[in-house]
């Protein structure tokens, strides 16, 4: 079986039987029959088939992190035992919002499966966190997407795409965000951030007058200024807020809506550790669980 495990990690890796075949020398008939046959043994099915095409699925998914666990430990079969082989240590950096929510989930998966890692969050704005992994400094960082063109050797990874809403006070009448945001105190999501950057950009698109009375990068304080009746904001509805608190409401921006998007930054991952693969993995499974749950909930407004 481990032949076929082999060929699966493959498939995950270059995303078709084709590409796959190409890459390991087989032909694709050759990887399409051990996957058949990998499935019969295991009595699940680890694709949803679409005509030509194969996407691996849940069960699927979590194969490949035992799948990639277990090659690994074959492979060192007879091997001299390595000193703290298990004690690697993972620097992780992460924007706030991202530590409240996939963050958690996904480092208690992943310390269940590798319980000899050490991880290590390591707290931030973006830009930072991009610098840090382009020298080296941590292994991935949970970030929003830079607005600039990434260097070959870095690779991103979505985790999740949030619409901005027009947050008001609940006694706020109306649903026009237009006159809402013009005539109302306005709350700026910091410029220096890559959120407010994206929020600026809108501004000056839409050409709105603003009653400015306060910038912020915490998203928490921004929601708890608007609550207490201060003014209204430009925010994304991120998974931390997929209903709002009672005191906020929450008004569409329609045909006008645009998105922050946050993701996982790190260096190609064939220059990445085993364990850093696999919290990537736990990461991103985390993050689409969390997304179906938060689509299955309305939002409150």
């Amino acid at each position: 079986m481990i032949r076929e495990l082999k060929t699966f990690v493959a498939v995950s890796r270059e995303g078709t039987f084709a590409a796959a075949a190409q890459k390991i020398g087989l032909t694709q008939a050759a990887v399409s029959a051990q996957m058949q046959r990998l499935e019969a043994e295991l009595g699940f099915l680890l694709f949803d088939r679409q005509g030509r095409s194969a996407k691996i699925n849940a069960k699927g998914q979590q194969l490949l992190l035992q799948a990639q666990e277990l090659i690994q430990l074959y492979s060192n079969l007879g091997a001299a035992p390595v000193a703290n082989a298990k004690a690697m240590h993972i620097n992780v950096g992460a924007i706030a919002t991202l530590q409240r929510t996939v963050l958690p989930y996904a480092l208690a998966d992943f310390h269940k499966a590798c319980p000899g890692c050490h991880t290590r969050i390591i707290p931030g704005v973006s830009m930072d966190m991009v610098n840090l992994v382009d020298a080296g400094d941590v292994d991935m960082a949970a970030i929003v997407r830079p607005p600039f063109q990434l260097q070959s050797e870095l690779q991103w990874q979505t985790l999740a795409r949030e619409p901005f809403r027009l947050i008001v006070p609940s006694h706020i009448t109306g649903s026009d965000w237009a006159p809402l945001l013009s005539e109302q105190p306005f709350i700026r999501y910091d410029r220096a951030s890559f959120g407010g950057r994206l929020v600026d950009r809108f501004l000056r698109k839409m050409h709105v007058s603003l009653q400015e009375i306060c910038e912020c990068d915490e998203l928490e304080t921004i929601v708890k200024l608007v609550a207490n009746g201060a003014g209204v904001a430009l925010f994304p509805q991120t998974a931390a807020f997929a209903r709002w608190p009672a005191k906020v409401r929450a008004i569409d921006l329609g045909a006008h809506t645009f998105y922050r998007e946050t993701g996982l930054l790190h260096r190609q991952e064939q220059a990445l550790a085993q364990p850093v693969r696999q919290l990537i993995q736990f990461i991103v499974q985390c993050s689409q669980h969390q997304h179906i749950n938060d689509a299955a909930s309305p939002a409150g407004r």
